[in-house]
């Protein structure tokens, strides 16, 4: 199967693991450069405060940056964006991509309810925030990063947020600054699956997403296209659009299968039924996972952010990067 473009490939380090006692930072910080020397394009991590704590995003990256000095940097998705105040995220974001030489990819996320989201109402109730408040707060904090990032001094009026003859530096080495957005619609929620894929269309430079089939993705990029339009944006053919996948490659099928389930069921707490899991991951021999992928590529996908599950990390990152990733390559 010919392909139109060679995605790429990013590793998600689970830095809740060092909360878990699974990992310790040292191992997540040579695994990213383990993954540096290996051709790995990215490196994500993990983002929540108090619903699933974990060690934070935005020091676990500027100890990244720090340590690296190619790959790509940036929350797998920033759940957080909506709780955090965004003169003070755009000053810390600032100084990331200064630290890392311009490599930061700031993914914006609203957060989520359900198994995803841990003690998600707990969370909203700490910072005394409503959470039906996140959709417009994740959307001035992209505007407050955006406008701030120039180094001029500025001025803001909106719902959540204001302030006015305000300076951030130092500026970011990235210029324009790049600004995903992650989402996580669900088909059975039209609505907020469009609102969704339209705040994409008009305020991302690039798009995240996980949990559906090809064809779904294809569709949900093509609706992120006409929105952008529609709104009078053109985005480029190179419009970053991912994949984030848990990955399992074992050559008993089964056995991966079984692997992955108990990792969602206890990462989650929830008991995911077989197809739940196999619209998550993908699992099986080599040639099964790159298969997969590559129907994900023909769908639209330009890279994918890849988690790493089951019981011998170091023989799935071994396996990963020199049966999957190197197919692509």
């Amino acid at each position: 199967m010919s392909l139109s473009h060679t995605p790429q490939f990013g590793l998600v380090l689970s830095n809740r693991s060092v909360v878990t006692g699974a990992a310790t930072a040292e191992d997540l910080l040579t695994l990213a450069q383990r993954a540096e020397e290996a051709g790995w394009d990215s490196v994500w991590v993990g983002d929540s405060i108090f619903a699933k704590p974990r060690l934070d995003a935005l020091v676990l990256l500027a100890a990244l940056a720090a340590r690296t000095r190619r790959v790509r940097l940036g929350p797998a998705s920033l759940t957080s964006t909506p709780l955090r105040d965004p003169l003070q995220l755009a000053y810390q974001w600032y100084g990331l991509d200064v630290l890392s030489q311009g490599r930061m990819i700031f993914n914006a996320s609203q957060g989520a309810p359900g198994a995803q989201g841990g003690a998600f109402e707990a969370e909203f109730a700490a910072f005394h925030i409503d959470p039906a408040s996140r959709m417009r707060r994740m959307e001035e904090a992209i505007e407050i990063l955006r406008l701030a990032s120039t180094g001029e001094t500025i001025s803001y009026d909106g719902e959540y947020h204001q302030f006015h003859g305000v300076t951030v530096l130092p500026r970011p080495v990235q210029q324009p600054l790049p600004i995903w957005i992650s989402t996580a619609t669900d088909s059975r929620k039209p609505k907020m699956a469009a609102r969704a894929l339209q705040r994409v269309a008009r305020y991302a430079d690039g798009w995240m997403t996980l949990a559906r089939s090809p064809e779904e993705f294809a569709h949900n990029l093509a609706d992120i296209r006409h929105s952008a339009h529609e709104l009078g944006r053109e985005l480029p053919a190179d419009f970053p659009a991912y994949f984030y996948l848990d990955i399992n490659v074992n050559d008993n099928e089964e056995e991966a299968f079984e692997e992955c389930k108990r990792f969602l069921d206890g990462y989650y707490e929830h008991d995911f039924s077989r197809a739940e899991v196999e619209m998550r991951t993908v699992f099986g021999s080599p040639q099964t996972c790159t298969r997969r992928l590559r129907q994900f590529v023909q769908a639209g996908a330009t890279g994918f952010t890849l988690r790493l599950i089951g019981p011998n990390g170091q023989l799935q990152f071994e396996r990963i990067t020199e049966e999957v990733l190197a197919a692509f390559k």
